[in-house]
């Protein structure tokens, strides 16, 4: 019988991670907020929660009710089940043996790490061998998906990684607490100047050329300050459609975590 993985969070590396380990064999769950806030929903298996349905790369994703978890042992596996789900209350019912915490949230919110066999997080904030068994590097560099098996990643500078020169510059912000209003969608080219979203009617304007890589969903509620999307200005509108370099490298190290504590249950 395949692994049964239960990776918190759909968004961009979440669904890198389940994407890889699902074209492995694994049996792979998902749990996600009742409004995901994920940005590169293109690339991004949360879109199912406000879409019923959606496919990135060739696997699909189905969001389900909590009800569905009962079937998860006589399901067949055809697609990713993602279940809203912000507690986690499938860890109990279903009792996975891998749960990977993909949300990079830069704090252990409910991680333990006897919730399963194996507890992986990804990012800064979450300690190896007290919080979990293992953390994975997320930080762009020369240690981007590194394995760590007791202590921390490195922490959380509180500045985007840079990409083609930009940081901060790439990255879209709510002015204000409100509903969004997308404006342009996602693979658009844009300018600087350009007004991309508004949110309660105040102007979100691009600050680089470039190509719009990610948008949080159309009337989403946000608060001041949140992200709401980025400007890629390497302008590659493949890019938004596709895993990233470092979703890949990052899923590659839970595919190692995973391999090297269970070697006799590859698929």
């Amino acid at each position: 019988m395949p692994l049964k993985i239960l990776v918190k969070g759909a968004g961009e590396h979440a669904s890198g991670t389940a994407h890889r380990l699902f074209r492995c064999g694994f049996h792979v769950a998902m749990t996600e907020l009742a409004e995901p806030r994920a940005v590169r929903r293109t690339v991004s298996f949360c879109s199912a929660v406000f879409l019923g349905e959606f496919t990135v790369e060739g696997v699909s994703a189905r969001v389900h009710g909590s009800d569905f978890a009962r079937e998860l042992d006589s399901f067949h596996w055809e697609w990713i089940p993602v279940f809203r789900d912000p507690r986690c209350q499938l860890r109990p019912t279903w009792q996975p043996d891998v749960i990977i915490d993909a949300r990079i949230l830069k704090k252990n919110l409910d991680n333990h790490i006897d919730d399963a066999p194996l507890v992986v997080a990804y990012g800064p904030g979450i300690r190896a061998g007290r919080d979990v068994h293992y953390v994975v590097e997320t930080s762009r560099g020369h240690h981007l998906g590194r394995i760590i098996q007791d202590g921390l990643t490195s922490p959380d500078t509180a500045r985007p990684g840079i990409i083609a020169g930009y940081s901060t510059e790439r990255v879209l912000r709510a002015p204000c607490q409100g509903s969004v209003q997308v404006l342009k969608d996602i693979g658009t080219i844009v300018q600087a100047g350009d007004t991309l979203a508004l949110v309660e009617g105040r102007p979100i304007v691009a600050r680089i050329p470039g190509v719009l890589r990610g948008m949080v969903h159309p009337g989403l509620r946000v608060r001041a300050g949140q992200k709401l999307g980025d400007v890629d200005p390497r302008a590659s509108v493949e890019h938004c459609f596709t895993i990233s370099d470092k979703a890949r490298t990052i899923s590659g190290a839970a595919l190692e975590i995973i391999l090297g504590n269970f070697p006799l249950a590859r698929p």
